[in-house]
């Protein structure tokens, strides 16, 4: 049997609706999704919710299904970290999560987990280029050539995944970028590293200024730094007071788009990504600053690797559902697959 029917089998069977679901540290997005046409994945109905106002998942969603008045079986969930046993290992979150827990509370037949942005990197259907902000003057897609694809955002935390073409379709490789070691890229950046080291961080990774908390935590050491009061305690706050002016939260933002482009280098060398999307997070409530930061600038700045890096283009996706539509599409491409090396080898004519 060919490819083709076997992949319609698969979408045949799963015919009736179930739920993707994109769990953060600060918010979790609920869809109800059923296969779309041309492989998309159609959004029956779409809520974001606030983490901290439940006491776990499971009571987030037993909300979005009573709301919905549907029944359903299966859950895929996306998250950051990993599973380990039955847990998700995740240092963002503020609750646990335990597969067998959801589905003793919620009558589930399946709980599957996959990263978060190897979601996001499943998410095809989201990144034409009419759907996403080019952040990149004079580089654009005309300037990339066809391989991996490099997604990234910062969030909660910083997160990153490589979408890589294999045959006639594509591979996903999940990462935990976010905790590598930072790396500074002048002075300034030195001082911020040394100051993290002396509040006893013996590991300083890369989110711990390359993400929302760490806008926060770059924001105070630059206050340190400069002898001034910490007196911002949010991202929000300190993006308010760098559009009024205010110098030290200025210099905040402006350093969190420069060492994202200098992340950004980093990754599209290490994995080859011939174009880079930039997934939600935090950034679209800072991209107005990007144009007047070393984002690019700190990006391209990887040495002999500048000519190769002037080609690549980095996209900004702004769409709240792109972590539901790639955990129900990686879903989909799961049965898919699970339908083809369920059917038995061909038989050889001789036989």
């Amino acid at each position: 049997m060919s490819a083709a029917p076997r992949l319609t089998a698969a979408v045949n069977a799963s015919e009736g609706s179930f739920i993707a679901a994109d769990v953060g540290g600060t918010h979790t997005r609920v869809g109800l999704v059923r296969p779309g046409s041309d492989a998309t994945v159609a959004v029956l109905a779409h809520r974001k919710y606030v983490c901290a106002d439940y006491p776990g998942l499971a009571a987030i969603l037993a909300e979005f299904i009573a709301g919905n008045g549907v029944g359903v079986d299966r859950v895929v969930i996306a998250t950051a970290g990993v599973v380990l046993d039955d847990e998700v290992v995740n240092s963002n979150l503020p609750w646990r999560i335990s597969l067998s827990q959801l589905r003793s509370e919620l009558g589930l037949h399946e709980v599957l987990v996959i990263n978060d942005f190897q979601a996001n990197a499943n998410a095809a259907q989201c990144m034409a280029p009419a759907d996403s902000t080019l952040l990149t003057p004079g580089v654009g897609d005309s300037d990339a050539t066809a391989g991996p694809v490099l997604v990234i955002g910062p969030g909660t935390g910083l997160g990153a995944a490589v979408r890589i073409p294999h045959g006639n379709s594509t591979v996903v490789l999940p990462t935990e970028s976010g905790h590598t070691a930072f790396a500074p890229g002048n002075a300034r950046e030195a001082d911020m590293l040394r100051l993290a080291q002396q509040r006893g961080q013996t590991h300083v990774p890369t989110e711990y200024f390359v993400s929302g908390p760490g806008l926060v935590n770059l924001y105070s050491a630059l206050c340190t730094l400069s002898g001034a009061d910490a007196s911002l305690r949010a991202p929000a706050a300190i993006t308010d007071a760098a559009r009024r002016g205010e110098a030290i939260a200025r210099e905040a933002v402006l350093t969190f788009c420069a060492l994202l482009g200098s992340v950004i280098g980093d990754l599209t060398v290490i994995s080859g990504a011939k174009s880079v999307f930039i997934a939600g997070g935090i950034l679209p409530q800072l991209k107005d600053f990007v144009p007047d930061s070393q984002f690019h600038a700190r990006m391209l700045d990887k040495g002999v690797m500048r000519p190769v890096l002037e080609r690549v283009p980095v996209r900004l996706i702004e769409n709240e559902r792109l972590g539901v539509i790639g955990a129900a599409s990686w879903y989909l491409q799961h049965l898919a697959q699970t339908a083809a090396d369920a059917e038995p080898a061909p038989r050889h004519p001789m036989q």
